[in-house]
């Protein structure tokens, strides 16, 4: 073998080094950057859409989908390339954290159609509630 070669080897091996640690960097930043439990868990408002709007704040995964989206990205590059020796467990938490950002936009989104409807049941209960006082 050349030492042209064994450069390459090692310049490869440096580089699947890179992705992995790059891969590994942005799933903690993903992981940080996650809603934390008590504070979707402790909303406090005045009423119930204060409540609905400031868990749905709350909801948001804010950056924590871009970095999943970049530790893909390298991850994807890694295993393209045949870089990883073994990335089963880098699959296993790019799954964990990808689920968790969908269970938040899933549950985002149930919130939000919920802060929505819950104004219009008030008003037609308020309305039902004044035919009701003219009646009598």
């Amino acid at each position: 073998m050349s030492q042209s070669t064994l450069d390459d080897d090692d310049l490869f091996g440096e580089a699947a080094n890179e992705m992995r640690s790059d891969v590994e960097e942005h799933l903690e930043a993903a992981r940080d950057e996650l809603p934390d439990p008590d504070a979707i868990w402790d909303v406090e408002a005045d009423n119930t859409l204060g409540v609905l709007n400031a868990l749905r704040s709350e909801l948001d995964p804010g950056e924590a989908e871009t970095h999943l989206r970049d530790a893909k990205k390298w991850y994807t590059m890694g295993e393209r390339a045949d870089a990883f020796d073994d990335a089963g467990d880098l699959e296993d938490e790019i799954d964990a954290v990808e689920g968790v950002i969908t269970d938040l936009s899933a549950a985002r989104e149930q919130v939000s159609d919920l802060a929505g409807t819950v104004p219009e049941i008030r008003s037609a209960l308020e309305s039902a509630d004044e035919e009701s006082e003219s009646d009598e």
